[in-house]
Parts: C-alpha cells; structure tokens; sequence
C-alpha cells in the first residue's frame, strides 16, 4: 500500500482523510469528522494529562518540563525558562522496527 501526500514526504491531516475516505469508502465529510474527533479526544486526554497508548503503534504521555536558564542564541544573553509540561512520544515495538 502506497500513500499519496499532498506535499512530498510531508503527511497532513487531509492525507490522513483522503486515505480514511479511500480505505472506507464514507464520505469525505464524514471522515473529516472522524479523524477531527480522534485527535480532539488524544488532545484533551493529554490536556488532562492521561496516558495514550495506541498498541503497536506507540504511546504519548505528558512529562513535566523542568525550569532552568537558557541562552539567546542572537545575542548570547541568559533566558529565564519557566516550569511547564511537554508530551512526549515513546514508539512500540512494531514502530521502532522500521527500516
């Protein structure tokens, strides 16, 4: 199977549609909304800081960021970082094994 992206070796969320659309044969409208709430659902999971573990595919939790002094890379002057939180993608097996 062979995917067809919008812009060369970049995937966007309408190629993501379109392949819904073509594997399903649903309306494109109705893909749309399917793919909008998949990823409305994984960003308020996250936003609540839940655990998403997609099996085979990977899993996407949130890890605080830690605070810390940072540099200007124009002008070399230190830049206060302030604690904040950061999602963070960890492959599975089946993802890690690709060549």
């Amino acid at each position: 199977m062979m995917l067809t992206f919008a812009r060369e070796g970049v995937l966007i969320k309408l190629d993501i549609i379109n392949e819904v659309v073509n594997r399903t044969g649903i309306t494109k409208t109705k893909a749309e909304m399917a793919v909008e709430t998949v990823f409305e659902t994984m960003k308020k999971a996250l936003e609540h800081g839940d655990r998403i573990e997609l099996r085979g595919f990977g899993v996407f939790n949130v890890k605080p960021r830690k605070t810390g002094i940072g540099r200007n890379p124009r002008t070399g002057a230190e830049v206060s970082i302030p604690p904040g939180k950061a999602v963070r993608f960890k492959p599975g097996k089946e993802l890690q094994s690709l060549q």
